[in-house]
C-alpha cells in the first residue's frame, strides 16, 4: 500500500473521509476530483499529508464550533485553498480567477 493511501486511511475522526463498506464515498464528481488533487498535490510533494490533515482538522473545528453547515468536502476544499495559499503555490487572486470560471460554468475544454 503506497505512503498516501496508508495515510488516508489513517485519517481518525473527525477528519477522516467519508466511507461506505469501506469505500470512499462522492456524492458529486466534485468531491472526488477535490480529493483526487489534493492527493495528486502531496504525491509530487507539494506538500506533506500531515500538512494537510493539520489543516483540515483545524477547518473542521472552526466550522464546527461556528455550526457552518458546509459539506465535508467543502471543507476539504477549503483546507486545501488555504494549504496551497499559505505555502504560496497559488495566489489569492489566481483562486478568484479560478472560482469565477467555474462558477460561470468554464472549464478548459470550453476556453477558447
Amino acid at each position: 500500500m503506497p505512503k498516501t493511501d496508508r495515510q488516508i486511511a489513517a485519517m481518525a475522526t473527525p477528519i477522516a473521509l467519508p466511507r461506505e463498506n469501506g469505500e470512499l464515498v462522492f456524492q458529486a464528481p466534485w468531491q472526488a476530483r477535490a480529493f483526487g488533487l489534493a492527493v495528486a498535490l502531496n504525491q509530487q510533494a507539494y506538500y506533506e499529508w500531515r500538512e494537510f490533515s493539520a489543516e483540515l482538522a483545524a477547518t473542521i473545528a472552526v466550522a464546527d464550533q461556528n455550526n457552518d453547515p458546509l459539506s465535508y468536502y467543502a471543507r476539504w476544499v477549503a483546507s486545501l485553498e488555504a494549504l496551497l495559499l499559505a505555502k504560496g503555490l497559488l495566489s489569492q487572486e489566481q483562486l478568484d480567477a479560478r472560482a469565477a470560471e467555474y462558477a460561470a460554468g468554464l472549464d478548459d475544454e470550453h476556453r477558447h
